[in-house]
């Protein structure tokens, strides 16, 4: 393939835009639950914005891929764009106001943008060959090596932008006009995304109703690692950040630790493809699983700053192969007219798993503490790797003779 090939141009715009969008969720995933501690007055309330932005994405997801099935992914993203930008500009404006309804209200405008940008790494199969599928999907996810190593940084940077106004301090609102102005610059390469619209032989072909594809087992296990691993990385991670700051730290160690977070999520997207062409992807996806079983005993053996940072080093990890793993072999369970409604059921069931996680974590942490709330992960993550076993073996066992 060449610079000129289409697929290899979308790869390379879609990942742009990857780490654009994701570089705006890191600002807002570090600061997020800490806003909400600050304008809520119940501290079990600290994660309900992230929560409901999760519950946006999950609520979008479906509308969203269909959406773009008659205009076009082009026209789809940029849409999402639009409501991502507004969403945080009215997060900047009630952070001003103290008001935490409205800035609830916009965090659920900014999930409503990523409902749309999750199907960037679907876009990126659409105009793929079968054996460059699954390279194409994770190197679009390593755009998200970008936000690693920004994002933080634009949240350390920005938190106290607006320390002198006539208010007084007003943490975190410069935070939220970083991400407008980070989901903006998607516009510029969203532009020359160039995916055709489903042919009219498409369109035309016999699709299969969905709870006839959703009986495969192909199917359930590549929901079931997108929507445990999804929903395990955003329980854990959603309240690290309290964690750390309860523990005595600062934000800025909470911050880092995001931040190696993020680069463990994504760079891992470089080699994902690759092994998976070479060792199988339900390799690959027990291999993640067994990763965040791994974390859970670093989180739950102390509370020293090394001990989050390998917690959620592992935790990323964990994520990355879960859910590429999934995503690959979700395509596998789909014909070309069948697409756009099996990815948006995927990717609802995967933001619901989160959204639960996200309303969930900020109540247990706070009645429960941190051990506990590790300990919750291990019996989906088990479940996980028992789903994925079946399948191998599955996969593995002849055929049985015809007669």
């Amino acid at each position: 393939m060449t610079a000129r090939d289409p697929t290899v141009r979308n790869v390379v715009l879609l990942s742009c835009c990857q780490a654009l969008a994701m570089s705006a969720m890191s600002v807002n995933m570090t600061v997020t639950a800490l806003v909400g501690k600050m304008l809520s007055e119940d501290p079990a309330l600290a994660t309900l914005p992230l929560a409901l932005q999760f519950t946006a994405t999950m609520c979008t997801t479906m509308p969203a891929s269909l959406l773009m099935r008659r205009i076009g992914r082009q026209a789809g993203f940029a849409i999402g764009v639009l409501v991502g930008v507004s969403g945080a500009l009215l997060a900047m404006a009630m952070i001003f106001e103290r008001h935490f309804a409205g800035f609830c209200l916009a965090s659920m405008l900014m999930g409503s943008f990523m409902g749309f940008a999750v199907f960037y790494r679907h876009a990126a199969a659409d105009t793929a060959s079968d054996a460059f599928r699954s390279k194409a999907i994770s190197l679009v996810m390593a755009g998200g090596v970008v936000s690693a190593l920004i994002g933080p940084e634009l949240a350390k940077w920005s938190y106290d932008l607006f320390e002198a106004t006539e208010l007084g301090p007003v943490t975190f609102s410069g935070c939220f006009l970083v991400v407008a102005v980070v989901q903006t610059l998607i516009l510029a390469f969203v532009r020359f995304v160039d995916i055709p619209l489903e042919s009219a032989h498409t369109r035309s072909e016999p699709e299969r109703p969905l709870h006839v594809i959703a009986r495969q087992p192909r199917f359930l296990v590549a929901v079931a690692g997108g929507m445990i691993g999804y929903g395990v990385m955003s329980f854990v991670m959603t309240a690290t950040p309290l964690a750390v700051v309860a523990c005595g730290f600062s934000f800025t160690d909470a911050a880092f630790i995001v931040q190696w977070h993020s680069v463990a999520m994504f760079a891992p997207s470089f080699v994902t493809g690759f092994l998976i062409n070479r060792f199988g992807v339900l390799q690959v996806m027990m291999a993640g699983a067994a990763l965040l079983l791994v974390c859970v005993g670093v989180n739950v053996s102390g509370l020293e700053l090394y001990q989050f940072w390998w917690g959620l080093v592992l935790l990323g990890v964990g994520w990355n192969f879960l859910f590429i793993g999934g995503t690959s072999l979700l395509a596998e369970c789909h014909t070309g007219a069948e697409k756009a409604k099996v990815q948006g059921l995927n990717d609802f069931l995967v933001f619901t798993s989160v959204a639960l996680a996200s309303f969930s974590a900020g109540a247990i942490f706070h009645n429960f503490g941190w051990v506990v709330l590790n300990l919750g992960v291990l019996l989906p993550v088990a479940l996980t790797m028992a789903m994925v076993l079946w399948l191998l073996l599955k996969s593995r066992s002849p055929a049985p003779a015809s007669v």
